[in-house]
């Protein structure tokens, strides 16, 4: 195998690996940081070997045991060494020829555990936890996470390498969290998947309103999570959900890539395989009291089993808003609660919610309240009014297909506006 098709094996291994190579390494060294240093080294050593020697049977275990056979050496070297170091050392001495699948399953699965909980300490912001999430448990470089989040790579790399001395500085310990304060720091790792996956779904900014890929990064975590805590219900709550959501990504553009909304999507391209792997999730999520995560799917499960808009149980998702502000107080699951209400009630109930929003400080800057407006006011065939809003919403829009849309529903305002006066003179 010629060193161009090394490489990319090298590479694609690494993708699909690298949380589980970086944990098994972090296991031994205790520190993040080194850990990815070393894992990195063990793919220097792939590039010069493999070309050499063929590319190992399983080429993910071979990262990994290099890579837990240098920090060995590491440890030796720090003087540091401890029975169960000095035993691993001799499982791992350079003249034995090791069990590569042994090596693997050799506790990885309780060191990835690890890693997402440090990964996801709330001693970092949550663009740190997302940005050191990327980069350690989806294998994602430097760049493709600035990419993804519209930023530098100088910026991302200074993020990361922050992050890293912060857990380094705050003494962060390699472990899962004891019970009494696991729910706390979970919500804390769901949050970060969740973030991925929204900035993925709904690009914040940009020229794209979509980035699939991040999506399904944050997807691919999720299903991750699910397997290493299969009895916590949030996690197969938020795994249902993104599932859901995801289902629909191949009806949300058009074929120039401009925004679809839920009512006028085709819902014969929804992803049946997802909606189905998304309510098996749910119906592991649900408890007597359910998470945020777990409501949240069960709202998306509403529009998932609604074969038309017409069929959907808006009165349902209505209750379900109020349930979940009730977990989780927002004025924006207030003004999605609006949404609903309009949708069960009537135009002029929701508008009277979303009204009641107009003043909170948290959605100053924030373009979907003055969009719901909009909508709201253009059913109510108040459409001057619809068109200012919609003009305020496209201003304050940092996504440019989502700016255009905006402005596309504020021009069809002031030609029904001015025919409507027309008609009146």
């Amino acid at each position: 195998m010629g060193v161009f098709e090394v490489r990319r094996t090298v590479e694609t291994v690494w993708r699909m690996e690298a949380g589980r190579i970086v944990a098994g390494i972090a296991g031994i060294v205790r520190d993040v940081g080194l850990a990815e240093e070393l894992a990195q080294d063990a793919m220097v050593a792939a590039l010069e070997q493999w070309p050499r020697d063929g590319v190992p049977t399983n080429p993910g275990a071979w990262l990994t045991t290099v890579g837990r056979r240098r920090a060995v050496d590491l440890v030796r070297r720090q003087q540091t060494r401890d029975r169960v170091v000095d035993a691993l050392g001799r499982d791992l001495d350079e003249h034995h020829t090791p069990d590569f699948d042994a090596a693997v399953e050799d506790r990885i699965e309780d060191d990835l555990l690890r890693l997402i909980f440090v990964s996801c300490h709330p001693v970092l912001s949550p663009i740190a936890r997302a940005a050191l999430t990327l980069r350690l448990l989806g294998g994602l470089t430097t760049g493709e996470i600035a990419r993804a989040f519209l930023t530098t790579e100088s910026t991302i790399g200074q993020r990361i390498t922050r992050a890293k001395q912060t857990l380094a500085a705050a003494k962060v310990p390699f472990e899962v969290p004891e019970p009494a304060e696991r729910a706390e720091r979970l919500g804390s790792v769901l949050e970060v998947v969740y973030l991925i996956f929204n900035e993925g779904y709904a690009a914040t900014a940009g020229d794209d309103w979509m980035r699939p890929a991040l999506a399904q990064e944050a997807l691919r975590l999720a299903r991750q999570l699910q397997g290493l805590m299969p009895d916590e219900p949030e996690v197969h709550g938020l795994a249902a959900l993104l599932e859901i959501q995801a289902s629909r990504t191949r009806a949300r553009t058009g074929p120039d890539g401009e925004p679809i909304l839920l009512n006028d999507q085709d819902r014969s391209r929804w992803d049946q395989l997802l909606i189905r792997r998304g309510l098996a999730a749910l119906d592991r999520a649900r408890t007597d009291h359910p998470g945020p995560y777990a409501v949240q799917a069960e709202i998306a499960a509403c529009h998932a089993r609604a074969r038309t808009p017409e069929e959907t149980d808006w009165a349902r998702i209505a209750t379900l808003y109020a349930e979940l502000a009730r977990l989780v107080p927002s004025p924006v699951v207030e003004l999605n609660r609006a949404v609903a209400v309009a949708q069960a009630d009537g135009p002029a109930a929701g508008l009277e919610l979303a009204r009641k929003l107009a003043d909170e400080p948290a959605l100053a800057q924030y373009h979907l309240l003055p969009s719901v407006l909009g909508d709201l006011l253009a059913k109510l065939g108040r459409h001057d009014e619809a068109r200012r809003e919609f003009e305020r919403a496209a201003s304050l829009a940092g996504n440019a297909r989502e700016r255009a849309l905006l402005l596309d529903r504020a021009a069809a305002c002031d030609q029904t506006g001015r025919r409507q006066r027309s008609e009146k003179s």
